[in-house]
């Protein structure tokens, strides 16, 4: 039997399947978006720039030298102690606290799912690695080399225990 068409069978690769693309998770968790996250997300990108803090301190600028009468030719239309200004500042100031939140539980959402998919390709990778070394270790015992006194690699020899696993980040998190 031909090596690489024993690997092949044995992983179940082909090229094609090698060379495919796969769209990101964020990709995908974008192409799903609701109108009110696309909104949100495309707040956060702006009100996060440069040209929003320009834009801001303008009109805040404009707003004080007006109400305080440094321009004579237009009338005082919020006196200080400039109500009017802190009210829309405030209502502003909710509004974009709020896209912010929406914009970045979206992001913890397809973060959650990187993060779960990232401990299921782990322990994927952990079984493979075990089996590996199990196969190593047959190898070298076929070919008369004692392993037997190795309790490291007899340790690593032995698959790691999802439910053990589990319990352990369970009562690390939860602190129980």
């Amino acid at each position: 039997m031909n090596p690489l068409s024993f690997l092949k069978s044995l992983f179940g690769e082909s090229e094609p399947t090698r060379r495919r693309v796969i769209k990101t998770i964020k990709a995908k968790a974008d192409a799903k978006r609701t109108a009110m996250e696309r909104l949100a997300d495309w707040m956060t990108s702006s009100i996060g720039s440069m040209a929003f803090l320009t834009v801001n301190v303008v009109i805040f600028v404009l707003w004080l030298i007006i109400n305080t009468g440094h321009l004579g030719s237009m009338a005082i239309f919020d006196p200080f102690p400039f109500s009017l200004l802190t009210m829309i500042v405030s209502l502003e100031a909710i509004i974009l606290a709020i896209f912010v939140l929406i914009s970045q539980n979206r992001s913890m959402k397809v973060d959650d799912l990187r993060e779960e998919i990232h401990l299921q390709i782990n322990l994927i990778s952990e079984k493979e690695i075990t089996k590996t070394m199990q196969m190593l270790a047959l190898l070298l015992e076929k070919n008369g080399i004692d392993i037997s006194q190795d309790p490291e690699l007899k340790r690593l020899l032995k698959p790691i225990s999802e439910e053990e696993l589990e319990r352990r980040l369970e009562k690390e998190i939860l602190g129980s």
